[in-house]
């Protein structure tokens, strides 16, 4: 866009959906690469020019949805499965316009659904060239959802403690209500 025209939102949601669509080709070309909602809002405004104050959760879904719906158009994997939110790793609720895009059923839960868009991921490395292991890659959770997992699997619930004496559960001070 010129420095004299402003685009109309429609103009500039169009802009940012191609500039998307060309930055998540990239990040497919490496194996088990994401990027941030962040991230990408930010790259599409500079690559663009085009610019808003606009909060990015006010604007990115309906620029990810074009890109959902461009690449579902040109038969790719949906490049959107790339995006995930910098706290917790996850792709988030607006994934499930991939799946209505594609005809198939909301996943039973968070998990279920991050582990559909681990798929999409490997597809999209195995589309655009990424340099795959010679198994030919294996779907992953983003790095940081995956660590919260692994976290979660490895907390143990240590039994309950019991008295020596008398064989009853302690109470949360460690001293036997019954023996004293």
């Amino acid at each position: 866009m010129s420095d004299t025209t402003m685009p109309t939102a429609g103009e500039a949601r169009e802009a940012w959906a191609a500039e998307a669509y060309t930055i998540l080709v990239g990040v497919a070309r490496t194996y088990h690469a994401v990027i941030t909602y962040k991230e990408l809002g930010e790259e599409i405004q500079s690559r663009t020019g085009i610019r808003t104050r606009a909060l990015l959760h006010n604007w990115i879904g309906p620029v990810l949805g074009r890109v959902v719906r461009e690449a579902h158009r040109r038969g790719d994997p949906p490049l959107t499965a790339l995006v995930v939110h910098t706290d917790d790793g996850k792709v988030g609720n607006g994934y499930k316009e991939v799946l209505a895009v594609a005809g198939e059923p909301l996943p039973e839960d968070e998990l279920e659904r991050e582990h559909h868009a681990a798929e999409a991921r490997l597809a999209c490395y195995r589309r655009f060239g990424a340099s795959l292991p010679p198994d030919g890659g294996v779907p992953a959770l983003s790095p940081r959802l995956r660590a919260a997992v692994a976290r979660r699997s490895q907390t143990v619930e240590r039994p309950p403690r019991i008295c020596e004496r008398c064989f009853v559960q302690l109470p949360a001070t460690g001293v036997c209500d019954s023996c004293g």
